[in-house]
């Protein structure tokens, strides 16, 4: 009966964490005021909502190069050739450079993501209803991975249970069973969060997307990259330039 040791922490790691993923699951479906926009989405608006932070550095970045006060080399690097920044992301942009007028462009896409003008954006999208809040964004990711945790830990605890000498043939056929009931609960929460959570992950909330598939990508370059990312930049060196130490950042 040594195996309920294992068996009790397994129950309770299950029901915690899928508890705390329904409580993230009520939290994002929870309606949020909204006000009515007679304007439509501006380039960096919907280039947070379609990609968020990154992507909002990556069309800023692309806006200053073919306004050529900065040249973006497809060695990875960025140098300033206007010094004078049109707006507050620009501006985060040539803070994220420093005073040498030059760095590297992950460098400076990490910077501009984390500025505070980014984050203005997005506080002002949420709270219009165009974004999903970064609590709820936040709150559901946690919750996904405190169950695949719980996964792992039931999964941990069965084997050893089973792996406990003493233990019949019927008797760790009976423990396999007692383990599956909290394993087949975490599983099956991960499959309905994927479902019915996944949209809420995003960065647009319902309303925003619905703005996002207003737009249309071929009316112009700057918006065709905020509403679809890298892959609508037409010049391949910039491309590349863009791309460098893109991995590390999987959210863009």
């Amino acid at each position: 009966m040594f195996w309920v040791l294992f068996f009790l922490p397994a129950i309770v790691a299950a029901g915690l964490s899928c508890g705390r993923l329904c409580l993230a699951a009520v939290a994002a479906a929870r309606p949020r005021p909204h006000e009515d926009r007679e304007q439509g989405l501006s380039c960096y608006e919907a280039a947070f909502l379609a990609g968020g932070p990154y992507r909002v550095a990556d069309l800023t970045l692309v806006s200053m190069h073919r306004a050529r006060r900065l040249l973006l080399a497809h060695t990875g690097w960025a140098t300033v050739v206007d010094p004078e920044g049109r707006d507050e992301l620009e501006r985060s942009v040539l803070t994220a450079i420093g005073p040498g007028g030059q760095e590297r462009i992950a460098a400076i896409r990490a910077g501009t993501a984390a500025a505070e003008a980014v984050r203005a954006l997005a506080d002002r999208l949420a709270g219009a209803g165009l974004a999903v809040p970064d609590g709820v964004r936040s709150g559901v990711s946690a919750s996904v991975r405190a169950v695949r945790g719980a996964c792992l830990l039931i999964t941990a605890l069965a084997a050893t249970a089973l792996l406990m000498p003493g233990e019949g043939e019927i008797g760790r056929a009976e423990i396999a069973a007692w383990f599956a009931l909290p394993l087949v609960l975490t599983l099956g929460c991960l499959a309905i969060a994927r479902v019915e959570i996944h949209p809420h992950t995003r960065w647009a909330s319902p309303d925003g997307q619905r703005l996002l598939g207003g737009l249309d990508p071929a009316s112009d370059p700057l918006t065709a990259i905020a509403v679809r990312g890298l892959k609508a930049v037409d010049d391949p060196d910039v491309r590349t330039a863009l791309t460098s130490g893109r991995f590390a950042h999987r959210s863009q």
